[in-house]
């Protein structure tokens, strides 16, 4: 490879979005400077009051022995971007270098003209992985070191700089845990009185209205024998094999059922998830299903696209949307629960979002393709802050508590599983200070808050 120009090229030059792909920057950069490469991205490289757009060509036009593109329909949709790619080219004849510029696939990205042919170095998929894929193939090019593996402090004190501050002062926050306040005292082990077929057991327990886990003959339910033989009218009559105290079953099984106690602490979470979610399908929320099980979203039925939920104390009220549209998809937040049993019962919530195409008259017609489903999550849910996120977790707590402080999760006749309505709190030592106070209608990303120095360019 010839090198052209008096300035000698030491530089692994850097291009992306700003500020999307900061944080694998952040992570990238020092590596490459470990092995002993010279990097340049502006993240740091840009001081106050520099003509950034000329300091970034000049970097890239005298001193770039190679170009790393990050790789993404967000991050290639840029001006400033496609500029650099520009000039790259030119460098890839100027310098003899067919392998100048170096794609890094990010995230799926449609090709480009001018490097549609160019093989990309895979980081979606790992970026640990990326990166040994990323040394070898600069190694097997003669990419020369700068030597000693030094990495720059700047790396650091950027990271510091744009750090959460902490203050001393104790800090109230808001959990995703529902603690459990109030459970049945009795489990129940119900067979049929006559012998039933394992299979017709098996189809008819799946349509049942309350929670309940096959075992030996029959189940293990908080239901009533009239629970089961109503359901179960085919099979006939159910009668109680054994019951077990619910708090001494769940912390040491059950030596007469043959039950050791990490079994009985299975069972017992199955079961109240399966309340959770029986209840929430009763409640007229939407049943997806997703790869660590099902989580329920809001539907048109229960709300307008864009409507939002008002939540909170009085003096404290906040509104959250639990559904709408972004990048011309419609998004439904949805919320899965985890049982647990430690440090106390209480189920865990998980916050989902599914995207749809918009159809006739705005109805959403979900997106089947799960790779698309993360890719949409990863673009459009990053830009959500945390303050976002706990709004609409609230929101649809509101929406499915409504005006009880409780939620009652019913398990037979007569018996309910009662959670708090209000996530638990806890109160912290210190307080993060916030650095971006969003309002209540200010939830959605605005680029205009990031810090980008690309914003009046690609407005």
């Amino acid at each position: 490879m010839s090198v052209a120009g008096p300035t000698e090229r030491d530089l692994i030059f850097i291009s992306k979005a700003t500020p999307g792909d900061d944080q694998f920057v952040l992570w990238l950069a020092p590596r490459l400077e470990a092995a002993g490469y010279k990097v340049f991205a502006d993240i740091f490289d840009l001081d106050a009051g520099d003509e950034w757009r000329g300091k970034l060509t000049a970097a890239l036009q005298t001193r770039a022995i190679k170009m790393l593109l990050c790789c993404s329909d967000e991050t290639l949709a840029r001006r400033g971007v496609r500029e650099e790619i520009a000039i790259a080219e030119d460098l890839t004849k100027q310098l003899q270098d067919p392998n100048f510029i170096i794609p890094l696939k990010i995230r799926t990205f449609k090709k480009l003209f001018g490097i549609g042919g160019l093989q990309y170095v895979d980081f979606e998929s790992g970026w640990a992985k990326g990166l040994v894929s990323l040394l070898k193939s600069l190694e097997r090019q003669q990419v020369p070191k700068a030597g000693g593996g030094v990495i720059q402090p700047e790396w650091y004190a950027y990271l510091r700089r744009h750090a959460v501050e902490i203050e001393a002062a104790p800090d109230v926050l808001t959990s995703n845990w529902l603690r459990i306040v109030g459970m049945p005292d009795r489990l129940n082990h119900l067979v049929p009185r006559n012998r039933a077929d394992d299979a017709v057991l098996r189809k008819l327990g799946a349509t049942f209205q309350f929670p309940m886990a096959e075992f030996g003959d029959g189940f293990l339910t908080f239901a009533s024998p009239l629970d089961l033989t109503e359901h179960f009218e085919q099979v006939g009559p159910f009668r109680t094999e054994r019951d077990f105290d619910v708090i001494e079953f769940m912390e040491n099984g059950s030596t007469d059922a043959r039950i050791e106690s990490r079994d009985a602490k299975s069972i017992t979470m199955n079961l109240l998830r399966q309340a959770w979610e029986k209840h929430c399908a009763r409640e007229g929320f939407l049943a997806r299903t997703f790869s660590s099980g099902l989580s329920f979203h809001v539907g048109e039925d229960k709300l307008r696209l864009k409507q939002r939920i008002s939540w909170g104390r009085q003096g404290e009220r906040r509104n959250s949307m639990l559904r709408g549209i972004a990048r011309k998809k419609i998004w439904e937040y949805g919320v899965s629960v985890i049982p647990s049993l430690f440090p106390y019962p209480h189920m865990r919530l998980k916050g989902r979002v599914l995207f749809s195409d918009i159809g006739e008259r705005n109805k959403p017609i979900i997106i089947a393709d799960t790779k698309a489903q993360f890719r949409l999550r990863r673009s459009v849910c990053s830009g959500w802050r945390n303050k976002a996120w706990h709004g609409r977790v609230m929101a649809f707590m509101e929406l499915l508590a409504g005006d009880s402080p409780y939620v009652a999760l019913a398990v037979g006749s007569g018996g309910t599983i009662t959670l708090d309505a209000m996530p638990i709190q806890f109160t912290a030592p210190v307080t993060a200070r916030q650095t971006n106070r969003l309002g209540e209608d200010a939830e959605e990303p605005d680029e205009t808050t990031l810090g980008t120095h690309y914003e009046d360019e690609d407005v």
